[in-house]
């Protein structure tokens, strides 16, 4: 029996963007992205290791390396536009907080089961790490277009910020492709909610 199931669920690409290198947070949409194993071809992120920053803090040294499983950054059309609402926005560009994937119809992205994949059409295929941390760092960006606007970011993406992914197997993001969604039939940690105190 295979340890992944694949899922009835999917979700629409609507937005591909990198992150130039040296280039801020902020990404630049693209057509396609061409994915390897150190993740998209041209983007601050990519790699097969990288320094481990804030978010591992607890685990590592600033500045260890360490293998990169947050190559991309994917996010929901949905909880874009949640979040836009709690900030009193229009629109919540992707490209203003550094999105590398948007996916359209898949329900609660932001709190997909660690070790998930979305599998493309050509078996590209993406893993999600775990949730991204609302940051103050798209604040910066947003306020530049919504003055003002950019210190509600954080409050507002809690829950809503996304998933860290890494590619698992090389492939084509495209603009209108469908990935499907597979989980891992682990059941949940019975001692979780010990363990987060």
């Amino acid at each position: 029996m295979p340890s992944l199931a694949p899922t009835q669920f999917q979700g629409e690409v609507v937005f591909l963007g990198l992150v130039p290198p040296r280039g801020g947070l902020a990404s630049v949409p693209k057509a396609r992205l061409v994915l390897g194993f150190s993740g998209a071809r041209g983007e601050a992120h990519s790699g097969r290791t990288r320094a481990s920053c804030s978010r591992v803090q607890a685990q590592h040294p600033p500045g260890t390396e360490i293998a990169n499983v947050r190559q991309l950054t994917l996010l929901s059309e949905e909880e874009l536009a949640e979040t836009a609402f709690a900030m009193r926005i229009p629109r919540l560009a992707p490209e203003w907080v550094g999105a590398s994937v948007v996916l359209r119809g898949l329900p609660d992205l932001t709190h997909l089961p660690p070790s998930s994949r979305l599998q493309g059409p050509d078996g590209v295929t993406l893993v999600v790490d775990m949730e991204n941390q609302a940051c103050v760092l798209p604040g910066r960006v947003i306020d530049d277009i919504h003055p003002g606007a950019g210190r509600r970011y954080k409050p507002a993406a809690q829950g809503r910020r996304g998933v860290t992914v890494w590619v698992e197997r090389p492939g084509v993001l495209e603009l209108g492709q469908m990935l499907r969604l597979h989980i891992p039939g682990q059941r949940a940690w019975a001692h979780l909610s010990d363990a987060r105190g």
